[in-house]
């Protein structure tokens, strides 16, 4: 068996200590460090955390030597167990890395744990050091003896994170199986006991939805939350997940449960039901290409629309068909993806296949032109499940609902390609959804969400353009005054010749130092002058005369057709037709 023993070395240095013991190394014995962490599409390169690497076979030293950035090679002589000592700096407060200061512990296993060439395969044991006073540890790796962990191989060992310290706990059952909840550095005003019965309508909710009155595939899963001041997103596991919210988002004590959800909760509660989501779609029903994972390199997929798409579709159906939101919430929630891709002129660039696999080297590394270039797969694959679910009703011949679990079904909860989607869509539909996926997924013309939303009771109408929208640029008003972050392809910034980084002073002679102030200014019908600044110097700029569409509204039409209204309550009910 593989062994780790994590000991925290300094907390205020933010420092671990590890010692990897090998039984019978190899003679010549390799190890290196993930380079990724699975769920995360981007080579984060972990290796530059670990520091002060060390051999020892009984009472020698033996020397090391690194053959490339993350990986090493230790000669050993006879087969007495090998030990590796080194040091790993933990300061990341991130879902996807390490962490160690006074207040907290959190690590993933691809920033801690060599991985021993050769024997991946073998169990892997993980034990824990003393700790300090008051602190508990979270995972839902099974426990054995003393502070030890065990995994039956090292990608399980890795598809643990811990979290460590003075946390809330809470814990509820879900689909007949044991849940936790801990969450670090919440006020005292949190309402744990809301975020709990909230959580287990979601995770009850989904069970369902995969396996109907059977049980899930795993025996204990676990919610890390780290509250933080500013910050959310989240990192999906076989059996927990890890997940950063503001601290201001969670639920508080004597808030009226009985009002609408406040939008930061609704946010959070969102992100619970989109990594839980992740347990069935991504972590089990996984592309073909993960079906291993290479840690060494980038391991494209073209499937992420449909991965990381179809799960950010789902997240925030759950909360409505849960009743956690309203209508109106969620279509203001749906109207908000709609519009953030229609903000994007990647749109009509690359196709959501094509952004799925330069994930590794676009979305996660965005700059100014990223919205010119790409789309989002999250987003973007969002509206291609949406077009589908709604195609499918409409056609009254299935849901989408049913398509995911003939998947779930036909893959036995495994790899799956793209002629598999299509194949159950056909399965479902009744007819082949070839031109579909064509044009939706591998095309990049406009989806036809429109049509598909008014026929489910819904209308589509256009709010008033806001000043980022009317100068076609991505507008920040922190300090420093009106700043540019991005400028959007053929749009009447563009044709200014206004560019990132530019502030933005005044427009038709006023003043501009807010997003708000853009009410100042009439519509953008003719030429107006623009003075902007860059790099100290000021820039007497004309705009060009210009009509945008102001960002898409959805609300229920009271007065569709009674067909129209059962397939709107369907759809948000979760029931076929």
């Amino acid at each position: 068996m593989v062994r780790y023993r994590i000991e925290i070395a300094d907390l205020h240095a933010h420092l671990y200590q590890v010692t990897l013991t090998i039984p019978q190394p190899d003679a010549l014995q390799r190890v290196s460090l993930p380079v990724w962490i699975p769920g995360s599409y981007l080579v984060r390169e972990f290796a530059r955390h670990l520091s002060q690497l060390t051999a020892r076979q009984g009472t020698r030293e033996l020397p090391v030597q690194a053959l490339d950035k993350a990986t090493w090679e230790v000669a050993c002589s006879g087969r007495g167990a090998l030990e590796l000592s080194y040091r790993v700096y933990a300061f990341d407060n991130s879902v996807r890395a390490a962490w160690l200061d006074a207040q907290r512990g959190f690590f993933n296993g691809t920033s801690m744990c060599l991985r021993v060439h050769g024997r991946e395969d073998q169990p892997h044991q993980l034990t824990l050091g003393k700790l300090p006073r008051g602190w508990e540890v979270a995972t839902a790796m099974p426990a054995g003896a003393s502070r030890g962990y065990l995994a039956a191989n090292y990608d399980e060992l890795i598809d643990h994170p811990f979290e460590l310290g003075p946390f809330w706990r809470g814990r509820f059952k879900a689909g007949g199986v044991a849940h936790e909840f801990v969450v670090a550095g919440a006020a005292a005003s949190f309402d744990g006991e809301r975020l709990l019965a909230d959580a287990r309508r979601i995770c009850e909710a989904q069970i369902a939805f995969w396996h109907g009155k059977q049980k899930p595939p795993f025996k204990h899963y676990v919610f890390m939350l780290n509250a933080v001041e500013d910050g959310h997103g989240g990192l999906e596991h076989r059996a927990s997940t890890a997940l950063i919210a503001k601290r201001r988002d969670l639920p508080r004590l004597g808030q009226d449960k009985t009002a609408p959800a406040p939008e930061g909760y609704v946010s959070l509660l969102g992100l619970i039901s989109h990594e839980y989501f992740h347990t069935w779609n991504v972590k089990r029903l996984r592309p073909s290409e993960f079906e291993t994972y290479d840690l060494t390199r980038e391991n494209p997929t073209r499937l992420l629309w449909f991965f990381e798409g179809f799960t950010s579709y789902y997240d925030d159906l759950f909360l409505v068909r849960q009743r956690l939101i309203d209508t109106p919430q969620y279509l203001r929630l749906l109207a908000a993806t709609v519009n953030q891709v229609g903000a994007t002129p990647g749109r009509q660039v690359s196709s959501v296949a094509q952004a799925s696999f330069d994930a590794w080297i676009k979305y996660y590394r965005p700059d100014e032109n990223t919205a010119n270039a790409t789309v989002s797969y999250y987003t973007k694959g969002a509206l291609v499940a949406l077009a589908l679910d709604l195609t499918l009703r409409s056609e009254g011949r299935g849901t989408l609902d049913a398509v995911m679990r003939r998947l779930w079904t036909l893959s036995r909860g495994g790899p799956i390609t793209e002629g598999d989607i299509a194949a159950a869509l056909q399965e479902v539909g009744g007819r082949s959804f070839a031109p579909e996926l064509a044009a939706w997924v591998h095309g990049t013309g406009e989806l036809p969400l429109a049509k598909l939303l008014e026929a489910v009771g819904l209308r589509w109408t256009h709010e008033t353009a806001t000043l980022g929208l009317r100068l076609g640029a991505r507008l920040n008003d922190g300090t420093g005054g009106l700043r540019v972050q991005a400028v959007m392809r053929g749009s009447a910034a563009e044709r200014a010749g206004l560019a990132a980084g530019d502030e933005v002073l005044a427009l038709d002679g006023w003043r501009l130092r807010r997003l708000d102030d853009g009410a100042l200014v009439g519509a953008l019908d003719r030429e107006l002058p623009l003075l902007a600044a860059r790099d100290q110097r000021l820039l007497h700029l004309t705009l060009p005369a210009s009509k945008v569409a102001g960002p898409v509204a959805l609300s229920q039409d009271g007065t569709a057709a009674a067909p129209l209204l059962r397939r709107r309550a369907a759809w948000l009910s979760g029931d076929g037709e």
